[in-house]
């Protein structure tokens, strides 16, 4: 057992010396509670049995090489992925890097690779969905029949629902409510905001001559969701030797802007965050996180910069009212 939970990229980086572990497996996109319930559920019963949780996971998305001119949409970047799992309680990750030669093992292959030999398992928490092997070919009753083969135990956790309708928890109806841009429903089943993960770039300053200053954040992790105006928190991570190193850490207001500005003439979608009540921020060249609260309209074309001035004005002391800030 750790204190920190350890992050491997291969299964050639598992300490010969770990001992016993509870092991359980998945992509476990967007982290969601249905996703939590197992790993707690893992990380819990490692500690009943003195043993290592170990949580398997896969990068890039099986599909993304198995369908490569599909590629999936995924909820959370790798990142956040990792952040999520460890706030869990597992004391260990192992990210697997899934290529074509990994995905020929077979279920008893892939069994006997990774949860005997390379991890000892004492036990292997999964879902009732669990797939694993050469073309998904092993489910929940091949794991328990190898389990009973190869000497560990299969703890199968039931499906955790919610909202009161009876569906559970599961990535495809987080990606219905996020192209809904239904932010609240989609953070019930999430546990916490959507968030996408960037580096700051320059921009057309254009927010900036007009009084709304952005920091355009370039996506480079998280489902994009419906575009539309966005009450959210912009959070520096890593200031990567730019001016924002004062503010790293700390969760700023910011009113977003995620779409095409057809105002303005623009063809690109662009993701803008106009942070509430600080000036003189600068942030280019950081990697920020962005946290998205609520939806509040489409993006219109308002046919001059002046009702998209006042437009945006009244953005703003919405997004006040949904932060909870005070007025200014």
């Amino acid at each position: 057992m750790t204190d920190v939970t350890i992050v491997w990229r291969s299964i050639a980086d598992v300490p010969a010396d770990l001992g016993p572990t509870v092991v359980t497996i998945g992509n476990f996109d967007g982290v969601h509670l249905g996703h939590q319930a197992v790993l707690e559920r893992t990380a819990a019963l490692a500690r009943e049995r003195g043993a290592t949780s170990v949580a398997v996971t896969f990068d890039p998305h099986p599909k993304a090489v198995h369908t490569p001119e599909h590629q999936p949409e995924l909820i959370t970047s790798l990142e956040d992925r990792i952040e999520r799992m460890a706030a869990t309680g597992v004391d260990a990750i192992l990210v697997q890097h899934y290529t074509l030669e990994f995905s020929l093992q077979t279920p008893q292959e892939f069994a006997r690779a990774y949860f005997v030999d390379g991890l000892k398992a004492l036990a292997v928490v999964v879902g009732h969905d669990t797939r694993f092997g050469r073309g998904n070919a092993g489910d929940v009753d091949t794991l328990s029949t190898l389990g009973l083969s190869l000497g560990f135990e299969v703890e199968i956790v039931g499906d955790v629902a919610g909202r009161g309708e009876g569906r559970r928890w599961s990535s495809t109806w987080v990606r219905e409510l996020l192209e809904a841009g239904d932010m609240r429903a989609a953070a019930q089943i999430l546990g916490r905001p959507h968030r996408l993960r960037g580096v700051i770039v320059h921009g057309d300053e254009i927010g900036r001559q007009i009084g709304f200053p952005t920091a355009n954040l370039q996506v480079s992790g998280g489902y994009i969701p419906r575009h539309g105006v966005y009450a959210g928190w912009l959070t520096v991570v890593d200031a990567r030797g730019g001016g924002a190193g004062p503010v790293v850490g700390e969760p700023l207001p910011s009113a977003v802007s995620l779409g095409i500005n057809y105002t303005v003439g623009g063809q690109e979608l662009r993701v803008e965050s106009h942070v509430i009540g600080r000036t003189g921020l600068d942030l280019y060249d950081a990697e920020a996180t962005l946290d998205l609260i609520e939806w509040r309209r489409p993006m219109l074309d308002f046919g001059s910069i002046e009702a998209l001035t006042d437009a945006l004005a009244a953005d703003e002391v919405w997004v006040r009212e949904v932060l909870g800030l005070t007025a200014g």
